[in-house]
C-alpha cells in the first residue's frame, strides 16, 4: 500500500487550491502566485520566528550532485527554522540515475520523506522525480534552470528598488540557467528584461520566445549583443562566465571579456544596483570596484536565498 504522509496529503490540498506541488521553473507560478511567495518571504525576514513549527515532524531529503556553499547552507538553515529535519545526501561522486532510476528513486524517498530538494545537473531528472513521487520537489539548481536563485533576486530587487515592475534588470554575460530564470520572474512581475549577450551566447529561441509570452503589464523583453542596450537600466547583474560544466575555458572568456561589468559599464547606466548570484571570479567577469562598491547587494542576494525558499517551501507545503 502506498504511503502518503501528513505534508504529502496537505501538499496535494495546496495543488487543489491553486498552488503547484513542485517549484521545478520560475513559471510553474503564475504572476499572482509568484507575487504571494515574495510576501510571505519578506514576512519571514522580517521575523525569525515566523512560521518556526511549520514544518515540525517532517523530513527533507536534498540530493545533490554538485557542489554548494549558498544553496546547502541556505537550505539546511532554513528548513530549521521552520522546525524540520534536513537530511544531505552527496551525489557529486554518482549522480541520480547511476545506479538506480529516477523514478525508483522518487517512489522510495516519498515513502521516507516529505520534502525533496535536489541540485541536478540534468532538468529531465527533477521531472522524473516529481512526476513519480507525491511529496514536493523543488529545483534547487539544474544546467536549465535556477528558480529558487530568481526568487532572491527578485525580492532583493523589491527591497532595494521598491518593486519589480516598471525597472529595467539587464543581465550581462552568458545566456545560462540563471539568466532563463531572472527574466522569467522578472517579466512576470511587469518589469523590463534586458538579457546582452556575446554573439553565440545568446538564451535559446525556444527559451526567449517563452519568455515573452509570460510578460505581464507594461513589462518588456528584450535580447541583444549591444552593450548600449545598458543605458539607463536600474540593475545590472552578471553571473560566473565559466562554470563547473563548461570545458572550453578559453574560448568562453575571449568571447565575454568586453562584457565584463566595470565601473565603465556601471556609469553607463547610471545609478544601476549590482548583482551577481556567486560564486565570482574578482577581475573576470566583474571587477572588485564594482562587486565590493556601494552599489552591490550581492550579499543581500545570498542571505534572501534563506528567505525566498522557506517561503516557497511554505506554499508547497500548504502552510503558508
Amino acid at each position: 500500500m502506498r504511503r502518503e504522509s501528513a505534508m504529502a496529503k496537505t501538499a496535494r490540498s495546496a495543488a487543489h487550491r491553486g498552488f503547484p506541488t513542485d517549484f521545478l521553473t520560475v513559471d510553474a507560478l503564475s504572476p499572482a502566485q509568484l507575487t504571494r511567495v515574495l510576501a510571505t518571504a519578506a514576512k519571514g525576514k522580517q521575523n525569525r520566528r515566523f512560521a518556526a513549527r511549520a514544518l515540525a515532524g517532517t523530513s527533507t531529503v536534498m540530493l545533490f550532485e554538485k557542489p554548494s556553499l549558498r544553496t546547502r547552507v541556505s537550505f539546511e538553515v532554513g528548513i530549521t527554522r521552520l522546525g524540520g529535519h534536513a537530511l544531505f545526501y552527496d551525489h557529486s561522486k554518482e549522480r541520480i540515475g547511476d545506479r538506480e532510476s529516477a523514478p525508483d528513486y522518487g517512489r522510495n524517498l516519498e515513502r521516507f520523506c516529505d520534502l525533496i530538494v535536489a541540485r541536478v545537473y540534468e532538468q529531465r531528472v527533477l521531472q522524473q522525480l516529481a512526476a513519480n513521487c507525491e511529496i514536493p520537489v523543488i529545483n534547487a539548481l539544474s544546467n536549465e534552470h535556477h528558480p529558487c536563485q530568481a526568487l532572491a533576486d527578485v525580492l532583493t530587487i523589491t527591497e532595494h528598488l521598491g518593486g519589480v515592475a516598471g525597472r529595467a534588470v539587464a543581465y550581462v554575460g552568458d545566456g545560462n540557467n540563471v539568466a532563463l530564470s531572472l527574466a522569467q520572474a522578472v517579466v512576470m512581475l511587469g518589469g523590463h528584461m534586458v538579457v546582452v549577450t556575446p554573439r553565440g551566447y545568446a538564451l535559446g529561441g525556444e527559451d526567449a520566445s517563452a519568455v515573452r509570452g509570460l510578460v505581464q503589464g507594461k513589462g518588456s523583453f528584450t535580447a541583444t549583443t549591444d552593450l548600449d542596450a545598458l543605458s539607463g537600466v536600474d540593475v545590472i547583474y552578471t553571473d560566473a562566465w565559466v562554470s563547473m560544466h563548461h570545458e572550453d575555458a578559453a574560448k568562453r572568456l575571449k568571447a565575454f571579456k568586453p562584457y565584463q561589468v566595470n565601473s565603465a559599464m556601471m556609469a553607463k547606466a547610471g545609478g544601476a544596483i549590482f548583482m551577481h548570484c556567486l560564486p565570482s571570479e574578482r577581475g573576470v567577469e566583474v571587477t572588485a570596484d564594482v562587486i565590493d562598491g556601494p552599489a552591490s547587494v550581492v550579499f543581500d542576494q545570498a542571505e534572501n536565498r534563506l528567505h525566498a525558499q522557506n517561503a516557497i517551501i511554505l506554499h508547497l507545503m500548504g502552510k503558508a
